[in-house]
């Protein structure tokens, strides 16, 4: 392979980007569109890893009037050098290098406590006041703000300092350079999660809603403010009065094509790095979310798929995004879930539709108040996406969809540890029992009973009945289970043997699917001659054992029929 461009795995930084010449994808025309529209404060709420960081570092690349701890000021434009905005017009490019920027990244905010997440919190404001302490050279700022200004460099400012840091800071910037201030803030809802999994939501509220109502609310130093993070949070009151505010979330038009890749830009990718002949396997894998009417793909699934295949990591498509975060929320959904529930994954894992209300200020609060909160949650952090919109009792609801396999196969790994969990957690003692003593009666209730709390995967077909009986069986302590080995003439579905083979007893097991409801009896006699023909039970007798139960077994849906021979 020629030299070519490195792939961008996880940068998140537009300078670095730029500089080490990895591949990008031109996003720049953000920055017009943000200046066109005038909007003072704009929160974009996308799913993770579909760029957000990445956004906010190269805005803050284009505004910033950069100033070195030697009082040279930095020449940023060479960063935009052939980039779609330096195209844009003299209208835009003469805000480049113009501004103050306060740029604060919450996502370190993660922490197990309160006082840990709020000293996390403390450390990322004062390392932007260590970023800007230039101010502090000369006469411009007086002396009582020098001192407060110092003591959020030591970090010995009070709390209700902090909470009204960045106004402060704001303040003091435009002192300097006679400028209004830029404020970007990148996963501003990652402390409100972390602090709701944590037991300490309330507190985090309050110190948040401070920090922002004082910073975005009634700071008259602010040029605008662009925030990013996965959920709009309004009810907490975070942004309360916050008239000059808009949000821009996945089911808005404007700006959809600036987070994630569109299709031409991840033909274009592909094709630079010689392998365009995988655009279907992509297109299956990692497309299918709308932001407002525009089909993107994952970017960060894209980027480490490339990588993987150009470099011959892999052979075959992994779930990339699924390894970003424990996925924790799909996991109480299906742990949770009743039976409208179950027949809803059921629908969307078959490649189906539901259909729900949405509700745009979910909180983290209300998660798990309702299932269609749940549902909300799952939409808009991009577990599912929107196929249509209807407007049902004066509400919107809209047509939800899982986006692609990648997704598609979260789904179903949180269902099969789930199943696991759940079936280590029971007794099917009596299960056993009623194959070593033929009771085919009771086999049928209790395989049946199980296959209506569960959530099935109709394109496994007998794959999936298959995994399922051997996962009831496999714990059990009696006996070992086998699946699909050789033995006679042909292989068969499940062996249950004890340990010991003299005395011992050995159980074989057929499966089989009927077409309809009335075929049950049909496909158990089918799977018993299927036994006698293949002559399943010749390994067994060459081992020893000498009491060998043979079982049919037929699934229609979720109805289960055993025959013994």
């Amino acid at each position: 392979m020629n030299k070519m461009m490195p792939i961008p795995i996880g940068i998140e930084f537009y300078k670095q980007m730029v500089s080490e010449g990895y591949y990008y994808i031109d996003k720049t025309l953000l920055i017009r569109d943000l200046l066109m529209h005038k909007n003072t404060v704009t929160l974009f709420t996308r799913p993770r890893r579909f760029g957000k960081t990445l956004a906010q570092t190269m805005l803050k690349t284009f505004f910033e009037k950069e100033i070195f701890p030697d009082g040279t000021i930095a020449d940023n434009s060479v960063y935009f050098h052939g980039k779609k905005i330096m195209e844009s017009g003299e209208e835009y490019l003469k805000h480049m290098g113009q501004y103050p920027v306060i740029f604060l990244s919450l996502k370190t905010a993660k922490q197990p406590t309160y006082e840990m997440a709020y000293e996390s919190l403390k450390i990322i404001i004062s390392k932007e006041f260590i970023r800007h302490r230039y101010i502090l050279d000369g006469e411009i700022l007086l002396p009582v703000q020098k001192r407060c200004y110092n003591s959020f460099i030591e970090q010995t400012a009070g709390m209700l300092e902090y909470a009204t840091s960045l106004q402060f800071l704001s303040e003091c910037l435009e002192q300097y350079h006679n400028k209004k201030t830029i404020i970007l803030i990148d996963e501003y809802d990652v402390p409100l999660e972390n602090a709701y999994f944590n037991g300490f939501y309330g507190q985090m509220v309050f110190f948040v809603r401070s920090l922002f109502e004082s910073a975005l609310k009634t700071n008259e130093s602010l040029k605008l403010a662009v925030i990013t993070g996965c959920l709009r949070i309004s009810r907490e009151s975070i942004f309360t009065g916050l008239n000059n505010l808009e949000v821009i979330s996945v089911l808005n038009e404007g700006y959809s094509e600036y987070f994630g890749f569109t299709q031409s830009e991840v033909d274009t990718f592909l094709e630079t790095y010689g392998i365009s002949y995988k655009k279907d396997e992509v297109k299956r894998w990692y497309d299918g979310y709308v932001f407002g009417s525009t089909e993107v793909y994952n970017p960060w699934s894209v980027i480490n798929y490339i990588k993987d295949t150009v470099y011959k990591n892999t052979k075959f498509p992994k779930p990339y995004w699924s390894n970003t975060s424990s996925n924790s929320i799909v996991r109480e959904l299906i742990e949770n879930a009743d039976a409208i529930t179950r027949d809803e994954l059921e629908e969307l894992v078959d490649g189906g539709t539901i259909e729900k209300p949405v509700h745009e200020d979910i909180t983290y609060e209300d998660i798990y108040a309702s299932q269609d909160n749940l549902w909300n949650f799952l939409f808009f952090t991009g577990y599912l996406k929107s196929v249509d919109r209807k407007f049902k009792s004066d509400t919107i609801c809209l047509v939800l969809k899982i986006p692609n396999r990648e997704i598609r196969s979260i789904y179903k790994n949180k269902v099969t540890e789930w199943f696991d969990d759940k079936i280590k957690a029971n007794d099917f003692t009596k299960l056993v029992t009623a194959f070593e003593t033929g009771n085919c009666n009771m086999i049928s209730d209790i395989i049946t009973e199980q296959l209506m709390e569960t959530i099935s995967f109709y394109d496994y077909k007998e794959d999936y009945y298959h995994g399922f009986l051997a996962g009831l069986l496999k714990h059990n302590k009696k006996y070992v289970v086998k699946s699909n080995r050789e033995s006679g003439l042909g292989r068969y579905d499940l062996i249950m043997k004890t340990h010991r083979i003299r005395q011992g007893k050995a159980i074989i097991i057929e499966l089989k699917i009927a077409e309809n409801i009335n075929g049950l009896e049909k496909g158990c006699t089918r799977a018993l001659e299927k036994i006698e023909k293949f002559h399943y039970d010749r390994a067994l007798l060459a081992e020893g054992y000498t009491d060998i139960a043979k079982y049919g077994i037929c699934f229609y849906k979720k109805e289960c029929l055993a025959l013994k021979f």
